[in-house]
């Protein structure tokens, strides 16, 4: 019992320090080339949008809106991919059957 409460409190370091890293994490997604940007904090919160003056026509507001959802996809999808390289491992190491879940770890593990 006390090796497994031992990996458990293991494994609870490993994420609280995977979630800090997420916290901090900044990713980048691009649209049309690069005319619009958008750069998304590891939790998923847009933290800045950056958009060409090319790319704004007045006469095609349309155009426009879609390069900046795509942005917003692309660096949400660049979070999706850094959550599960951070995460990944430590999820893995949560089955077997064996339930942590009263053991108050981050994140509802």
């Amino acid at each position: 019992m006390q090796q497994i409460m031992e990996q458990a409190q293991r494994m609870q370091e490993q994420l609280m320090t995977a979630q800090q890293e997420l916290a901090e994490a900044e990713v980048t997604g691009t649209a049309g080339g690069g005319l619009v940007t958008a750069i998304v904090a590891g939790t998923g919160e847009l933290k800045s949008l950056d958009i060409d003056p090319k790319v704004v026509d007045p006469e095609d507001t349309e155009t426009l809106a879609d390069l900046v959802v795509a942005a917003v996809r692309d660096a949400n999808r660049a979070v999706a991919e850094l959550t599960a390289e951070k995460m990944g491992p430590l999820a893995g190491g949560l089955g077997g059957g064996l339930d942590l879940g009263g053991l108050g770890l981050p994140g509802g593990m």
